[in-house]
């Protein structure tokens, strides 16, 4: 991660131009603010501050803004490539000490696939600085050892990255977040209810 040059305009064209090895289409990414947006207002949630951490290109910032129209976008990239060109904050997620509008935390953070490039113990801070930024809603995925061994296409993989287990994220997220599926976390403290089965593990209570 600290080679800042790595992520210059071959790797974006790469991963995210060239229809043959992008890793996402324009449709996903419609999708996937629609599940955003979807479980926001099952919710009740207002979402009037956006962090994109990572944001790349920002190709979710049409979509999300589609979802919630009034709220404030902001986009923080490491790549100096993509900030010098579209104007991102410049900065990790890992010791970013920037902060939402009004000074309060962002009622929806994403954070996608970005943490795989970040070594442990950058990684276990960039997650203590998402449950700083995150007020409500986190939307958060990451390429697993599973992923790599058994689900992702390794051709258009980056495969350069820290390959950590799915139960080392879910241990350091469950610090301040509740797993709420489909890559969706709630902060803790957010007043919404989640019943047994809306939520994925979730510790048991005893019965007296």
């Amino acid at each position: 991660m600290s080679d800042a040059s790595r992520f210059n305009a071959a790797y974006y064209r790469r991963y995210y131009k060239d229809r043959r090895s992008r890793v996402a289409t324009p449709a996903e990414l419609r999708r996937r603010a629609e599940l955003i947006g979807a479980f926001c207002r099952h919710h009740q949630l207002k979402v009037r501050s956006i962090l994109d951490a990572g944001c790349g290109l920002g190709l979710l910032r049409e979509p999300l803004h589609a979802q919630f129209p009034r709220a404030r976008y902001t986009g923080l990239e490491y790549s100096q490539y993509l900030c010098e060109r579209l104007g991102w904050e410049q900065g990790s997620i890992a010791d970013w000490a920037g902060q939402g509008p009004r000074g309060e935390p962002f009622d929806l953070v994403v954070c996608y696939d970005v943490m795989q490039y970040l070594a442990d113990r950058q990684a276990r801070a960039a997650i203590a600085n998402l449950a700083r930024l995150c007020g409500t809603v986190l939307h958060f995925n990451v390429l697993t050892r599973l992923d790599w061994e058994q689900n992702c296409d390794r051709l258009n993989t980056d495969g350069a990255v820290h390959i950590r287990t799915g139960t080392w994220y879910r241990r350091e997220l469950g610090r301040a977040f509740a797993n709420a599926g489909s890559c969706l976390y709630l902060r803790h403290g957010t007043p919404v209810q989640l019943w047994e089965l809306e939520g994925l593990d979730r510790p048991r209570r005893r019965v007296p």
